[in-house]
């Protein structure tokens, strides 16, 4: 029992760290560099990953840098109140579409939150908001999601991949692990300093 309730602290630690990254990140003046890849090799702290547009890159991972990873979940996750992240696209009749969300925990609520432009797709943007309300479509959902300077409406059609955001542990930090640094830093040598990452458990892409 007591190991269980230590693991859950420093799950709730790690989730609280990285909410402060998140948002200091979201918010810093300099554009944070972020890699959407696959781990090719580990070792120790250094990680080799094949980015997304095929190219090598050397991860360092911060010292005591949170590590987060990303579960499956489900449409019928999302309830009201649940606090969100959703990239979306726009559509021609000025409404909004997902193209994936996130569920945080709640130990990460508040992470970022508010409507800024993501580098996920040309024209996507990342909504980090409390889900104020949900109404369900032919195909999908709709979410009005509200964060501190208003409110924007969501459409999440059927199939959009959906994750859960949870503690991360060791074992998910191995080759063939998805994983997406939300803010890497350059190095002199070339490399990218971690600090902070998400990787997916059980062949989960992080969507973001």
């Amino acid at each position: 029992m007591h190991g269980g309730v230590t693991r859950r602290a420093l799950g709730a630690l790690g989730l609280a760290c990285a909410a402060t990254a998140f948002a200091a990140s979201a918010f810093a003046q300099e554009a944070p560099v972020r890699v959407r890849g696959t781990i090719e090799h580990v070792d120790g702290q250094t990680l080799m990953v094949k980015a997304r547009d095929g190219k090598d890159v050397t991860l360092k991972l911060a010292d005591n840098g949170p590590v987060v990873a990303t579960v499956k979940a489900a449409l019928s996750d999302i309830k009201p109140n649940s606090f969100v992240g959703v990239t979306a696209l726009p559509q021609t009749d000025g409404s909004w579409r997902a193209v994936e969300v996130h569920i945080f925990p709640e130990a990460m609520r508040g992470t970022a939150e508010g409507d800024r432009a993501w580098d996920l797709q040309p024209k996507s943007t990342m909504t980090n908001a409390a889900v104020a309300e949900t109404v369900k479509e032919v195909d999908g959902q709709t979410l009005t999601l509200k964060y501190k300077d208003g409110e924007k409406k969501i459409t999440v059609p059927a199939g959009v991949p959906i994750v859960e955001v949870v503690p991360g542990e060791k074992g998910d930090i191995k080759s063939g692990a998805k994983i997406f640094i939300f803010a890497g830093t350059k190095q002199a040598d070339g490399s990218l300093e971690a600090e902070i990452m998400l990787v997916g458990r059980g062949g989960v892409t992080p969507p973001m």
